[in-house]
């Protein structure tokens, strides 16, 4: 099977300035991500999409694939991942061959493991190429919620009459922006990551789930980084 890994970059990001080309402990951002993709013998190619030219040459300097600077209606803030994944694969289908799945890993989750890579390939094969999304277990209390007086309520949370406690409660998860991988005819017929009969990469640990959105995300990220070396 033939897996394609894409980085997306985009050189610019209001919170935390030039991100993915900024050092965290010593190293670019986007290399964290370049060099745990290229442990992983299922991926056959890797490509960053980016508008950056700071960020292409980054990126060819680590041996992966570069073609193009991205296209700017695909480099702003509402540009959508599953749109850029499509060009990434039109492009590499067109000029280098067919892949049987798209692998999406955002650099802003520099900590996600080879473990963590290697099961969702895994279960991308055993699914029949079924979307892979990784999420986290929703840590918080799903039954009761502070009103803006500073009451705690259950209303809209618990039916009328519903006998149901905290433990009886549905398990609710979130996506965690580790993982993204989908078949190419899935992403062209949906345009999306989640597209029908999503199967969830379950992965709880706090330092992989770490996503650099602030410059308190970068702050702790340091700290992780520090400490893990």
């Amino acid at each position: 099977m033939r897996i394609l890994g894409l980085i997306p970059a985009r050189g610019g990001s209001k919170r935390i300035p030039g991100k993915n080309k900024k050092l965290l402990a010593g190293k670019p951002l986007i290399n964290w991500t370049i060099e745990l993709a290229k442990t992983s013998a299922s991926i056959c190619d890797i490509v960053v999409s980016t508008d950056d030219p700071e960020i292409a040459t980054l990126a060819s300097s680590a041996q992966v694939k570069v073609p193009w600077l991205r296209p700017k209606e695909l480099s702003t803030d509402s540009s959508s991942s599953a749109e850029v994944a499509i060009h990434t694969l039109d492009w590499y289908e067109s000029h280098v061959g067919s892949v049987d799945g798209l692998l999406l890993l955002q650099p802003t989750s520099p900590f996600r493991s080879k473990e963590t890579l290697e099961r969702a390939i895994s279960m991308f094969k055993d699914g029949r190429k079924r979307p892979i999304l990784g999420v986290s277990t929703e840590s918080h209390n799903p039954i009761y919620r502070l009103t803006p007086n500073g009451e705690i309520s259950t209303a809209d949370i618990l039916e009328s009459g519903s006998t149901s406690r905290y433990g009886d409660s549905v398990q609710r998860y979130r996506p965690n922006g580790l993982i993204y991988l989908n078949s190419p005819n899935d992403l062209r017929r949906t345009h999306s990551f989640l597209g029908e009969n999503a199967i969830p990469l379950i992965c709880n640990s706090l330092i992989e789930a770490i996503d650099l959105d602030t410059q308190e995300d970068w702050d702790l990220a340091e700290l992780v980084a520090r400490f893990r070396h």
